[in-house]
């Protein structure tokens, strides 16, 4: 599904009109296209299922580390991304991603987990589904079924409006395979992810 920008430009334009302002004036002009582009970008995600984004980032190392033999548990955390909240379109910020797997026989491109993480926050998103998402991508690139996620963010839907609470942090924890099952592992990635 691709993003449609110039829907998106006519319905922004219908925004600021029924916010009682006027399109045409000079400081307004250009930004219902200015938004198509900004929501193409910050979307970007939205054009991908988790498997095409597994695929876009497959790239894995079979040889190093000796990673047949062992099963060390690899950690890549505060990988800041941001996202947008699908209940207010509010900006879901500060964002920081910690996510662990144990290698089943390769090992991930660092930045291709980094990269997963910002693709899967450019949608329309809860954190919980973040979370899933990543887990379920890093599995099928890795092959394997011990994934961990660990998510840190402030919400503006919680802190611009409503109860207005600046300071007020989610944090959400997905934990699949060993993760979940092995207490002693999953206390050594929270003691990892953890502040």
């Amino acid at each position: 599904m691709a993003i449609d920008k110039e829907a998106i430009k006519e319905h922004i334009r219908g925004i600021l009109v029924a916010l009682g302002d006027n399109p045409d004036r000079e400081g307004l002009k250009e930004t219902p296209d200015r938004v198509a582009r900004m929501y193409e970008e910050v979307f970007e995600g939205m054009n991908y299922t988790n498997h095409e984004i597994a695929q876009m980032f497959d790239k894995t190392f079979e040889d190093d580390l000796e990673v047949k033999k062992h099963r060390d548990m690899v950690v890549v955390k505060d990988i800041d991304i941001f996202s947008y909240c699908e209940h207010h379109m509010a900006l879901m910020y500060d964002m920081k991603v910690s996510v662990a797997y144990l290698p089943n026989g390769k090992v991930l491109g660092l930045s291709k987990i980094a990269r997963i993480c910002d693709m899967v926050g450019k949608r329309l998103q809860l954190q919980e589904r973040i979370g899933s998402d990543i887990a379920e991508i890093i599995m099928e690139v890795a092959n394997c079924k011990d994934v961990a996620v660990y998510i840190e963010g402030c919400h503006s839907c919680m802190s611009a409006r409503g109860i207005k609470k600046n300071n007020a942090k989610t944090v959400t924890t997905t934990l699949r395979g060993k993760f979940e099952t092995d207490d002693t592992l999953k206390w050594h990635f929270l003691m990892q992810a953890g502040k």
